[in-house]
């Protein structure tokens, strides 16, 4: 605690951060002498362990219950899982660390940050009389709480148990960034390598000029460059799957039919009444007078009652709609899922107008902003004002509003949009219609002065749309249901692959490669985590086949390939190694047959021309025509002016540089800036990186697919 104690001298902020983190594990721990759980739950299977400690299955529920409840239904549960396990592992890991180095809590500093703090210092609910903070009421409350409220106890246990660890990993990483630090020298470096300019000539024998075609690699020179570079083909166990979608969508005969059923209510119909023993005429969409209650009966989208511009329309059919006269039909048409049908019901022409006004407020306006203070008279003479200027040929009325009115739309140039009739009080509605497009005029409400401008109209109209669903009928539901069943059974017992028989059945087979065991999303199917158990299984074996039942239909799967946790095979890792060693060979061969050249020679042997890049810095390396090339650079970098290079491997090639010219970078006084960020810089990696370290040692066992 002696280091803790050091760094709080140093700095207060941390003591804040600390103080605001950590205070509620106190108050707790003031009225409470069992274990953060509440409950002391009784331990079963684990759900993973982490350096020999295990994470028991039933705790682990109940704390993704808990953080679904809080995050609501678009969370999935694997979503929770996942986030619950990464906090599991890192409170395990770093509270090893926090062990081993002290790192915890003083209970003197709890109530000194509660009374600093004004959400707790001036909740009326813990002041005393004297309206000052009571640490009494305080503590009563969490006393009440625990007691009478036991499910926001445990909420509230919950919470604190985070706010620790929080608080507990911002002290850790505090201590290690006090250790980070960069020199004036370390400064005065990174700014020479940001701004002293190179202009260098090079020759590159780019790798592409040796054609893959022509370097045989072997299956034993692809494992020994995997056995050479573990750390970088590594893999977790993984599954390959394929599949085939039976989709539950309707049929050409459902579409045809729900078409069908429209065109049969466009019109009127005869039809018995045996109760009268007469033929009845009822009205179809074209002829009903009872819109609302044809739509009810028929429709499965009630009828809108509301004027619409021609934008609000659905693009695709807004030409043909704005068209129709009023009682005019259109339709059957297809729109998305469905069927329609459209009457025009009701036009008004401008039934809607767009304008832009200025407001010019006075004192005891209705809604006027308070700082407002001329009087009406005065806000009479400056809206005259304003209304005479606004008519000038050259004034913009969006700048004069934007500089001058006192409404919340100034800000958008007086803009107030496209409004229809009785949206805008009575004066001011009544000369926005009454007046023709372009007019600009003054009015008087209970707001204030308006100068208004008509920017356009635009005619609205009243639609009813009947609306048929096409959806799958249960005929179709069966025989999808038939056809995955069958061609399950086709494909377990055919001596064909399963790609095969789905080809001669028309079925398309979409490959997923490289799933994990805690994957939930599968293309093309999106959540199915029952697929994914099914494939990491022991008992599924490589070839099986399974029929599921998924979101919209049914899913025909095979098990194509398994992969175990270790390096890759050479099969697996052929695509990425093949590349890197090819490079190596056709770098050897270039470097080979071109030692002890010019550079002259070295261009004209290879058939390539010398080139120049300027301005090059180290730390933007840059070379046109070749891309970014460090390696290349950083050699020019420390070259003496007219020097030339040996060979150098680069990313895309083999290079030969001459330092035409180092532009050194205008010395500063100080550095302190560039160390500074330098300074900045590796500490912001601090949390991260040393997290992650912690975790590449650490001994994790995941049991989560056997659970969820």
């Amino acid at each position: 605690m002696a280091i803790l104690g050091n760094i709080r001298k140093q700095t207060t902020i941390l003591i804040l951060i600390i103080g605001l983190a950590l205070f509620a594990f106190v108050i707790s721990g003031i009225f409470s002498s069992g274990s953060m759980g509440g409950g002391g739950a009784k331990v079963g299977s684990a759900i993973g362990e982490i350096n020999d400690n295990e994470v028991p299955v039933d705790v682990f529920r109940q704390k993704v219950e808990s953080l679904s409840r809080r995050m609501g239904p678009t969370t999935s549960t694997m979503q929770a899982v996942n986030q619950v396990w990464d906090q599991e592992v890192r409170n395990s890991i770093l509270g090893a660390q926090f062990e081993d180095l002290g790192v915890d809590i003083e209970k003197d500093q709890i109530m000194n940050y509660i009374k600093t703090n004004p959400g707790y210092s001036q909740n009326p609910q813990f002041l005393n009389e004297d309206g000052n903070f009571d640490e009494f009421k305080f503590k009563q409350f969490i006393a009440d709480l625990k007691i009478n409220s036991p499910d926001q106890y445990r909420l509230w246990l919950q919470d604190e148990a985070s706010i620790i660890q929080s608080a507990k990993e911002q002290t850790y990483f505090n201590l290690i960034k006090a250790g980070v630090g960069s020199s004036l020298k370390e400064g005065e470096l990174d700014y020479k390598l940001a701004n002293e300019k190179l202009d260098i000539k090079y020759v590159r024998v780019p790798f592409t000029s040796i054609p893959d075609s022509t370097i045989n690699v072997t299956k034993s020179e692809i494992s020994s460059y995997i056995s050479a570079h573990k750390d970088d083909y590594k893999q977790d166990p993984a599954r390959d799957l394929q599949f085939v979608f039976f989709n539950e969508k309707p049929s050409d005969s459902d579409v045809k039919n729900v078409e069908d059923s429209v065109i049969k209510l466009l019109n009127e119909t005869v039809e018995y009444n045996q109760q009268t023993d007469k033929t009845d005429t009822i009205a179809g969409f074209s002829t009903t007078t009872d819109m609302a209650a044809f739509l009810d009966r028929h429709s499965d989208v009630k009828f809108d009652t509301i004027y619409k511009a021609k934008k609000q329309l659905p693009t695709k059919f807004a030409d043909t709609l704005m068209g129709l006269k009023v009682g005019q039909v259109f339709g059957p048409y297809k729109d998305g899922d469905a069927y329609k049908i459209s009457r025009m019901m009701g036009r008004k022409a401008n039934g809607s107008v767009k304008a832009s006004h200025i407001l010019i407020a006075y004192k005891g306006a209705q809604r006027a902003n308070p700082e407002v203070t001329r009087t009406k008279e005065e806000a009479e003479v400056e809206a005259k004002r304003l209304l005479k200027e606004a008519k000038k040929k050259d004034v913009v009325f969006v700048e004069l509003a934007r500089d001058n009115s006192d409404g919340p739309s100034a800000a958008n140039g007086g803009d107030l949009g496209y409004f229809q009739e009785g949206t805008m009080v009575p004066k001011f509605n009544d000369f926005a219609f009454s007046s023709s497009v372009g007019t600009i005029g003054m009015v008087e409400t209970d707001f204030g002065f308006h100068i208004i401008k008509v920017d356009d109209k635009e005619d609205i109209v009243q639609i009813a749309t009947l609306v048929r669903e096409i959806e799958a009928s249960e005929e179709t539901l069966n025989k999808l249901f038939t056809d995955a069943t069958q061609f399950e059974s086709d494909s377990k017992n055919s001596d064909k692959a399963f790609s095969d028989l789905a080809k001669e059945k028309n079925f398309i087979v979409r490959p997923v490669n490289k799933i994990k065991a805690m994957d939930e999303n599968l293309p093309g199917l999106s959540s199915q985590r029952a697929i994914v158990q099914w494939a990491f299984n022991e008992d599924t074996e490589l070839g099986e086949i399974k029929r599921f039942e998924v979101d919209n239909g049914y899913a025909v799967v095979q098990l194509t390939a398994t992969y175990a946790k270790g390096l890759m095979t050479v099969e697996d890792a052929s695509a990425s190694v093949l590349p890197k060693i090819r490079k190596e060979r056709k770098a050897a061969q270039i470097v080979g047959a071109n030692k002890g050249k010019s550079m002259d020679d070295f261009a004209k042997d290879n058939n390539v021309t010398a080139s120049t890049a300027t301005a090059v810095t180290v730390k933007s390396p840059t070379i046109p025509g070749a891309g970014s090339e460090p390696l290349v650079v950083g050699t020019a970098y420390a070259m003496n002016e007219g020097d030339t290079s040996g060979l150098i491997e680069g990313e895309t090639g083999i290079f030969m540089v001459m330092l035409n010219k180092k532009q050194e970078a205008a010395k500063l006084d100080n550095y302190s800036t560039y160390a500074n960020n330098l300074k900045s810089a590796a500490a912001a990696k601090v949390n991260s990186d040393v997290y992650n370290a912690l975790k590449e040692g650490a001994e994790i066992e995941d049991n989560r697919s056997v659970f969820y």
